[in-house]
């Protein structure tokens, strides 16, 4: 082990012989950290927490209790796992919320994920996401700089977010779901009021840049919300809507690419860049794949 100055490792973690570990780093009671693992400057873990083999963490990042993070995982600087819920903050004793980080995560500087969480393997953020409490988060999903996952969130896998996106609490966001920058999913039917109606979107959908979806709605498989639109009703399947309030004005099937004539929906069939039929094609990869894949209640 390499540690450099100032350091605080309580003698009931033991860390493996090829751990390099920078200056002013505190490891508290009971942590596991993986081989080959390389720690920056000014680091805390916290008790209880594990981290796997070949992981990075950069400088200022703050562990906290009981997080479990897999192998392979680069924590960008600053960022937070694990973050105390407000029964920490009403009564200043931290209770047990476990968060579990997948495999191969790339998580980007001054993120914030809450206690709570469980989130799957390949999750990349970009810089100062925020996702709050008891969400349960897929495998291959992306979300981008500055955007807001509110808690209790339910979302799938090979769900893309790009940058500031908000999802309200409750929301439910289906596999091979794409939401463009700056669209905001809401859960207030009343605001201000305690009832929470969360949006559902559905797999295959998409929401295009600067779109706001009120609460309760449900956007259908493979339908195309159109940049900018104010959704005030459920969206049908396959159907693309614009306009303020958004009104349905045809099929996605009927979308043509306006360079070269073709079809470009539904868009599985079109896309594969980072998707699992990436080279073989969706309709190839279907094949092999069981309805329970596509499940997220």
């Amino acid at each position: 082990m390499v540690a450099g100055k100032n350091c605080s490792i309580s003698e009931n973690t033991v860390l493996p012989e090829d751990i390099v570990i920078g200056n002013n780093v505190c490891i508290q009671d009971n942590v596991e950290i993986g081989a080959g693992t390389k720690i920056q400057d000014n680091v805390i873990v916290c008790a209880g927490s594990k981290i796997g083999p070949r992981s990075y963490l950069d400088f200022g990042v703050i562990i906290r209790e009981n997080v479990t993070i897999g192998e392979n995982a680069f924590i960008g600087a600053r960022s937070i796992l694990g973050e105390y819920l407000v029964d920490f903050i009403e009564n200043r004793d931290q209770q047990i919320h476990r968060t579990v980080i997948g495999d191969n995560a790339v998580i980007r500087s001054e993120t914030i994920i809450y206690g709570g969480n469980q989130i799957g393997n390949q999750f990349q953020t970009g810089h100062r996401v925020t996702i709050r409490e008891k969400s349960q988060i897929g495998q291959n999903v992306r979300v981008g700089t500055l955007s807001d996952i509110q808690g209790d969130c339910r979302i799938g896998n090979y769900v893309n977010l790009h940058s500031n996106v908000h999802i309200g609490q409750k929301s439910v966001l289906k596999n091979y779901v794409w939401i463009f920058p700056y669209v905001v999913l809401t859960n207030d039917p009343n605001p201000p009021s305690e009832q929470l109606l969360g949006v559902t979107v559905e797999e295959f959908a998409i929401i295009a840049t600067g779109s706001v979806v009120l609460p309760g709605k449900v956007i259908g498989k493979d339908a195309l919300v159109g940049a900018g639109a104010i959704v005030n009703r459920d969206v049908a399947a396959g159907k693309v809507v614009v306009g303020n309030p958004a009104k349905e004005i045809g099929d996605v099937a009927n979308i043509k690419n306006k360079s070269t004539g073709e079809n470009v929906y539904p868009w599985r069939y079109h896309f594969d860049r980072g998707m699992p039929w990436k080279d073989i094609g969706y309709e190839e990869w279907i094949k092999g794949e069981p309805d329970e894949y596509f499940d997220v209640k």
